[in-house]
């Protein structure tokens, strides 16, 4: 998300934070490329005007006029406008309330509701250790329900079930009162979509909002339908008591105009990012982090609570115990720490949110390293445990039946060898070494052997 913006800006500010006076002219320079590539991002024009207007003001009094560094300064301003653009702070759900707090989630139809409601509850049921039920009130869209119930136990959550015959304020009545006896703290409400706003369609998503009471009423949008996300949400926000968003499929926009112009436009806070297709591809939507993603400063914050929450620290420290104790390292490790770096989003995922590593990440995406990754666990996978822990004894008849039975090529074999061979030659040298230095090894991963710097992102083997 946010490439071609983020890719824009970077270069725009190039010119200026490394001057050592800025002027009228060379400020004006810059805020109209920065308005140019806000309306290319396809930010709402009042949003850039505004934006515009206010950068220009902070920059050309005081603040920047007497900076020691008034290049940096200037980019300090445009990230701090940014930060209220989008909202200053995270703003969290407020569930504290009598239980069943109730979530009403409204939007058209293809927005990604139903993979919104069942990625919440998996949030909640996760990070809030809440215990969650869900309900569809979509009595219109085929096989709506069954969607949902598949995804509830997925995540397993409660699931209570509805048919296409109720009236959604009925379903919605029901689910309320199961919610109270079973002693469940949230309870999210699916809603209807329709392919557009109509009256219809605001007049039942009201009667159901008079009927649950909910304390949140969340609205999702697709982040990729970008002007029109502003519009559609903008109707909403007038016929519902709004109290936030969930920006969906975030991760296909390379724009991210959406994130920028919904909050100014409806008012109402941006809570969090649908981020992928899985059910735990949901985030809690940080301004500041944000800002700082799009202006290439990367969003290390993010990345440690993600190797906190996702690397299995028992395997972690498993294979540290092994290399200090100087025992071979084989490719059962090596098919571990593709798994680690898979759960997090792949390569691409963590150098994303590296400072200064934009351009890296389009370069592993470009690579295909999801693809390789992929490639090199079913080749792990086809092999015996023997041939797993002695990779360098493989004879060609070997060779020849792994690379038949996991449908890849010899050279595919032979490229996972060769990179076994180097991680496994860093091990032997790190004998006794930190955790840390053990995690360095997924540097070299990478095409042409390893990662800027030598290693992964901080946090990583802590």
């Amino acid at each position: 998300m946010f490439q071609n913006l983020s890719d824009r800006l970077s270069s725009t500010f190039k010119k200026v934070t490394g001057k050592a006076r800025l002027t009228d002219d060379n400020i004006q320079d810059t805020l109209r490329e920065v308005r140019k590539a806000l309306l290319e991002a396809d930010v709402a024009l009042p949003v850039v005007k505004e934006f515009v207007s206010k950068v220009r003001s902070r920059a050309l009094g005081a603040q920047v006029g007497k900076s020691l560094n008034p290049g940096q300064q200037f980019l300090k301003i445009v990230e701090s406008e940014l930060v209220s653009v989008m909202g200053e702070a995270n703003e969290s759900l407020n569930l504290a309330v009598q239980p069943p707090a109730v979530i009403l989630m409204a939007g058209l139809q293809g927005a990604g509701k139903t993979t919104s409601v069942a990625k919440l509850a998996r949030f909640l049921t996760e990070r809030e250790k809440k215990k969650v039920l869900v309900v569809s009130a979509d009595v219109y869209r085929p096989a709506a329900i069954q969607q949902l119930e598949t995804l509830a136990k997925e995540v397993e959550v409660g699931f209570f079930p509805s048919t296409t015959e109720q009236k959604p304020a009925d379903i919605a009545a029901a689910a309320i009162d199961h919610a109270r006896r079973q002693f469940y703290d949230v309870l999210l409400v699916d809603t209807a979509g329709r392919l557009h706003v109509d009256a219809a369609l605001m007049e039942e998503i009201q009667d159901l909002h008079r009927v649950c009471q909910p304390v949140e009423t969340l609205f999702v949008i697709d982040a990729m339908i970008g002007q029109d996300a502003v519009n559609t949400a903008k109707a909403f926000n007038e016929s519902l008591p709004l109290t936030g968003v969930i920006l969906t499929k975030a991760d296909g926009d390379a724009r991210g105009g959406a994130a920028l112009s919904v909050r100014h436009i409806t008012g109402k806070p941006i809570k969090f990012l649908g981020v992928g297709e899985k059910v735990d591809a949901l985030e809690p939507f940080h301004p500041e982090r944000i800002a700082s993603r799009i202006l290439g400063m990367g969003d290390v914050l993010s990345l440690i609570e993600e190797v906190e929450r996702k690397i299995d620290r028992e395997k972690a420290e498993k294979l540290v115990n092994k290399v200090k104790k100087g025992k071979r390292f084989d490719l059962d490790d090596l098919r571990d720490q593709l798994q680690q770096m898979q759960s997090m989003g792949g390569l691409t995922g963590v150098i994303d949110k590296l400072p200064g590593m934009g351009g890296m990440a389009q370069m592993a995406q470009q690579a295909d390293m999801t693809k390789q990754f992929k490639t090199m666990e079913v080749l792990i996978d086809s092999m015996t445990p023997w041939e797993r822990r002695h990779p360098d004894d493989l004879s060609s008849s070997r060779k020849r039946r792994i690379t038949q039975g996991s449908g890849t090529q010899i050279q595919d074999l032979n490229r996972l060898l060769k990179q076994y061979k180097q991680m496994a030659k860093m091990m032997k040298k790190m004998k006794g070494g930190s955790m840390a230095k053990m995690m360095r090894g997924m540097g070299g991963m990478l095409p042409g052997g390893g990662m800027p710097g030598g290693g992964l992102p901080p946090g990583f083997g802590r």
